[in-house]
């Protein structure tokens, strides 16, 4: 006689390894969208941005799209039509896992260009995790970010809880763009995307279970 309440091998499978059908393979990478937020002349945020790019190529978890902003100009002017102008940012936004935004600190806030990109979507920053590095003089942009955690989360993004900062920013790089003192800046980082890589592996698992429901 057959029970029929038996679960399926495939259904006693994801009870125990936590996989859930349909989901990707533990081991594909997270496709992490690197966003530069400084547009500014003169702006210092290359620098930052190609150490970063260095510094998280080397692991072998994560696959970086990396999208400066100053490279990307985009509409001022939020409607619910979509931009033409914006179609390549939107499609990379919307294929990520995560982000990690590169920002300074202007006038004790953060880019206003930043801020227009991140207005001009929605749903492709909802249910996946956000990580900062960010940059300035003595308070090394940690006004900015916590400004952009408020803003994240009204997206339905999850923040991560580390960062990495660079307190007098110019001070910590040599000319070539390498780290002068490597130990702090090197160890943030992993913290961050060890804890970025772990949010957006459970995150990505929920959104192939089932459609994240915000309006």
């Amino acid at each position: 006689m057959t029970n029929s309440s038996a679960s399926s091998p495939s259904s006693n499978a994801s009870l125990t390894t936590g996989v859930l059908p349909g989901d990707p393979p533990a081991n594909t990478p997270l496709r992490v969208v690197v966003l530069t937020g400084s547009t500014r002349e003169g702006r210092f945020a290359p620098v930052v941005a190609d150490w970063f790019l260095r510094f998280a190529a080397q692991r072998g978890d994560l696959e970086l799209d990396p999208v400066d902003l100053a490279e990307h100009p985009l509409p001022d002017v939020v409607s619910p039509v979509p931009h033409p102008e914006a179609a390549e940012v939107t499609e990379r936004l919307a294929a990520a896992d995560a982000f990690v935004v590169i920002t300074p600190e202007y006038n004790h806030s953060f880019p206003a260009p930043l801020k227009n990109a991140i207005d001009l979507h929605f749903t492709q920053w909802q249910a996946k995790p956000v990580g900062f590095v960010s940059y300035g003089g003595l308070a090394g942009g940690l006004r900015a970010v916590e400004q952009l955690r408020l803003i994240f989360a009204e997206l339905h993004s999850v923040t991560v809880r580390d960062t990495v900062s660079f307190h007098n920013a110019w001070e910590n790089f040599a000319e070539d763009g390498s780290l002068l003192r490597p130990e702090i800046p090197e160890g943030a980082g992993k913290a961050m995307l060890d804890q970025l890589t772990w949010w957006g592996r459970t995150l990505r698992a929920g959104r192939a279970h089932a459609a994240y429901g915000a309006r």
